[in-house]
């Protein structure tokens, strides 16, 4: 039986790491299950919990939203995107002694944190600017056939 947990392990593992965009567990879960249709959700989520606590991966708690898996386990900060949700990582050196200095501010023992910034991803920009100009488009034209319409009017 422990092996058997050993092998579901390596593959929740395995599916973080191929993945390697911050999947929810849902998203693991629907990845293994389209190869491995007899693993449970709950196997998949117990072992992401377990990798987690072992420092395996790096769980990610999200504010209103899913929780997300990382493959990289160490302490780094990342960036969630306002418009379509998704979770990226943040290339930036960590701000040194940060735990030190916020627990002699504060008094608390702190064992880790994460640091997730907001912001718009490139994708999401790029169809924002689209979704823009379409809209000014459709401004435009809807001027001229107004401008059109009200010439009629005045000539029947």
């Amino acid at each position: 039986m422990n092996k058997r947990n050993t092998i579901q392990r390596q593959m929740v593992l395995n599916t973080v790491t191929e993945l390697g965009n911050h999947a929810t567990a849902e998203e693991i879960y629907q990845r293994i299950a389209e190869k491995n249709p007899q693993i449970s959700k709950g196997t998949v989520y117990r072992n992401l919990g377990v990798l987690a606590q072992e420092r395996q991966i790096r769980k990610i708690e999200i504010p209103g939203a899913a929780d997300c898996y990382d493959h990289i386990p160490q302490t780094h900060y990342h960036v969630r995107c306002v418009k379509c949700g998704r979770v990226f990582d943040v290339d930036m050196e960590l701000i040194p002694n940060l735990t030190e200095r916020i627990g002699d501010a504060h008094g608390f023992d702190f064992l880790d944190y994460d640091i997730i910034f907001k912001g718009i991803c490139p994708e999401c920009k790029k169809a924002g600017e689209k979704n823009t100009k379409s809209r000014e488009s459709r401004n435009e034209a809807g001027e001229k056939n107004k401008e059109g319409q009200q010439g009629n009017h005045e000539n029947p």
